[in-house]
């Protein structure tokens, strides 16, 4: 299997006293990382030290956005007004490149984090908000977006470049969408089981569902959530193993179409 494939993670999540994930375990697995922003994880200190351990080990840094949501950690779906949502996009995106240029680095890639992105995936106009505030800000930047996704496609419809993800450790439904956290088969546990998961889709060139529906995709990306127990050893287990498989792990910007 001889392909470029990236891995990424959503780090920098901790905020003041409070711990999530474990950031310099994760860091040198990863070829990007997806840092909070401050709405939903991570404050001003939590995004400089992060950016400072990104670029110790070389890791390509991008913007994940949410809600406005610090108390349910931007997995809560809110009401915002197209206009309103677009500038607190904004806002976070360039909190994080302003942090990133002090200590040398770009800003390469936005994801959206946690209800905003799920929910975008599904809404095409909400979708279409989220390209918007990407582009005011830089039209340069990469879009880590879902595979199948609205938010994909909203990307891909008005010129922005696109990376399209699938995840390890959770699992899909029939229409692409993941499995609600609710529910107990949404997870994917275990870095063997992750990576069976991941090198079916690889395989199949498509997203598999729960019920074993294939779904053809573009994959370019790998995302392992960090703040998980298993993750980091899930990230080790995948690196070394997709780089015995074959796999080229490069960063985003080699992927972007």
């Amino acid at each position: 299997m001889s392909i470029k494939i990236n891995l990424n993670a959503d780090l920098g999540e901790s905020y003041g006293a409070w711990t999530m994930g474990n950031d310099a375990d994760m860091l040198p697995l990863v070829g990007s990382a997806n840092l909070a922003c401050g709405f939903h994880g991570g404050d001003p200190l939590v995004m400089r030290k992060t950016l400072q351990l990104a670029r110790h080990h070389g890791v390509g840094v991008g913007a994940h956005p949410s809600y406005p949501d610090l108390q349910g950690f931007g997995r809560r779906r809110m009401a915002m007004a197209p206009d309103e949502l677009e500038a607190a996009i904004l806002y976070q995106i360039a909190a994080l490149d302003g942090m990133a240029r002090t200590e040398g680095l770009r800003v390469q890639h936005v994801k959206p984090h946690g209800a905003l992105n799920n929910a975008a995936c599904a809404d095409r106009a909400l979708a279409d908000t989220i390209v918007r505030a990407i582009r005011a800000y830089d039209p340069a930047l990469i879009l880590l977006a879902p595979a199948l996704s609205e938010l994909c496609a909203a990307g891909h419809a008005a010129g922005q470049p696109v990376v399209e993800e699938i995840f390890a450790d959770r699992a899909y439904l029939d229409d692409g969408q993941l499995v609600p956290r609710s529910r107990p088969d949404a997870m994917v546990h275990g870095a063997e089981a992750s990576y069976a998961h991941v090198r079916r889709m690889l395989d199949e060139g498509a997203i598999v569902s729960v019920t074993g529906k294939r779904l053809p995709c573009r994959i370019g990306s790998i995302c392992v959530h960090g703040d998980g127990a298993e993750a980091v050893a899930t990230a080790r287990y995948l690196r070394e193993r997709l780089s015995a498989d074959g796999c080229t792990l490069v960063g985003l910007t080699e992927l972007a179409a």
